[in-house]
């Protein structure tokens, strides 16, 4: 269980392990620095102490997470800024959520690219360019999937892409479109390209970053079937090894997006 120490310190002990984790475990405590909070970025400091804890092999790839409820007490947050913060993990594929049975441990935390906080991306305008970024890479990694993608990564792509599909509501979407664009870029088997998309994280879209007027105008632009069927193409060009129609889907796909927030961003101006 986690608890906070008049030090400041997380202290770290036996927190809900597997069965065999759980036996094979002794009765150490382990103790990590805690970040001091920063008053409106309490989801982003909240991920930075359990990638540090990853980071640092507090935690291990495979291990359970504390529950909700423990760290809410241990950061003195909200359950709201729990799953934030637990979501922002998992777009990352840092962590992976088990319905029913907790968070879980996938990868330590990458430093081939420093990563990107989210808290910075707050205007309409931050959304634009980080949509340029997307487009002076993400055209060639979609090329490159085409050419180099194996079978299992195309299947990859479209459990992706069939989850998508099947979003229900503005959250579910967005982190099936996460997965969708990073399978795409760990088609291209270049992982600097896959790095490149986990740093971005959810960031990397309009709707989880833009408030909530900008929101209301965009989802009545962005259609989700829409959507579906821009990913569609993208899926299509890269199942039919087309590096030339892969590159065309994502360029269309990413203008779009793009040109819907700048649409929105008109509008607001008026």
């Amino acid at each position: 269980m986690f608890a906070l120490s008049s030090h400041n310190l997380l202290i770290y002990d036996r927190f809900s392990f597997s069965s065999h984790d759980r036996a094979a475990m002794s009765n150490d405590i382990v103790t990590a620095d805690i970040t001091r909070r920063r008053p409106g970025n309490l989801a982003q400091s909240l991920v930075d102490d359990v990638c540090r804890m990853i980071s640092q092999g507090v935690v291990k790839p495979g291990d359970k997470l504390p529950t909700e409820l423990e760290l809410m007490a241990v950061g003195g947050v909200s359950r709201a800024t729990v799953r934030e913060a637990l979501s922002r993990l998992q777009v990352s594929g840092i962590v992976e959520t088990r319905r029913g049975i907790g968070t879980f441990v996938l990868n330590v935390p990458g430093s081939t690219v420093s990563r990107l906080d989210p808290a910075t991306i707050v205007t309409l305008q931050d959304v634009i360019a980080i949509l340029d970024v997307r487009i002076s890479f993400e055209i060639e990694a979609a090329g490159l999937a085409a050419l180099r993608r194996s079978d299992d990564q195309l299947a990859c792509i479209e459990d992706a892409l069939k989850r998508f599909e099947q979003a229900s509501d503005t959250s579910g979407s967005i982190v099936s479109d996460f997965q969708f664009h990073l399978q795409i870029a760990q088609a291209s088997n270049n992982r600097y390209f896959a790095d490149i998309i986990t740093h971005f994280g959810t960031s990397m879209f309009p709707r989880a970053r833009l408030d909530t007027v900008a929101i209301a105008r965009l989802d009545r632009q962005q259609k989700h079937e829409r959507l579906v069927r821009e990913h569609a193409h993208i899926f299509e060009a890269v199942a039919r090894c087309d590096y030339d129609a892969a590159r065309a889907a994502m360029r269309i796909h990413l203008a779009n997006s793009r040109a819907r927030v700048v649409k929105a961003h008109e509008d607001l101006s008026i």
